[in-house]
């Protein structure tokens, strides 16, 4: 088991962001910030919020979603972790508002942020937290959905499930990936 030592939650900076769908990373790091008693504070040399709690490292880039991995890359780099101890939060279009999936390696699934991050890492091996928005329906919807915050009943099961995440936190900070995948992919926990 490799725990993680770096955990990125995906999102776009700015006020007019700030409740997107989009920006489903930023709000697990803020709320795992809070839990773990972690001030997020500006680091130009790795463009973006961090902050860390002995070996772990939180970080929201501040690149835009397209750029992640130039913020991504440059903590990782400079900390020498490797693509295996890093943990990505994203909003994920494929699941329903309030899914979570977790997954090493993979595809991007066309989300322009996990695009980028296997570009400047060099590899797909990194983890992935997929938090569920749901779909448009149509695909040239897509871009107008994730820049939109998502409806009241879909906020409440996305808040749900955030606190699911938070539930599973401790399996997760070791590199228990499996235990947390079962309590994860379960609805009651």
């Amino acid at each position: 088991m490799t725990a993680p030592r770096l955990i990125v939650g995906l999102g776009n900076p700015g006020g007019d962001y700030e409740a997107t769908r989009h920006n489903l990373g930023f709000w697990f790091i803020d709320r795992l910030a809070a839990g773990l008693k972690v001030t997020l504070a500006p680091q130009g040399k790795f463009f973006g919020h961090a902050g860390r709690r002995d070996e772990l490292w939180l970080l929201k880039p501040t690149t835009f979603m397209n750029r992640s991995g130039q913020s991504v890359a440059a903590l990782a780099r400079f900390y020498k972790i490797a693509p295996e101890e890093v943990l990505v939060v994203h909003d994920e279009l494929d699941l329903p508002p309030g899914g979570i999936r977790i997954k090493q390696g993979g595809g991007n699934g066309g989300h322009n942020g996990l695009k980028d991050i296997q570009a400047q890492l060099g590899s797909p091996n990194f983890w992935r937290l997929r938090l569920g928005i749901g779909h448009p329906g149509n695909r040239n919807e897509v871009i107008n959905f994730v820049l939109k915050p998502p409806r009241r009943e879909e906020l409440d099961e996305i808040d749900r499930a955030l606190d699911r995440c938070l539930i599973a936190w401790p399996k997760l900070a070791v590199g228990d990936y499996a235990t947390a995948q079962q309590a994860l992919h379960t609805k009651a926990v």
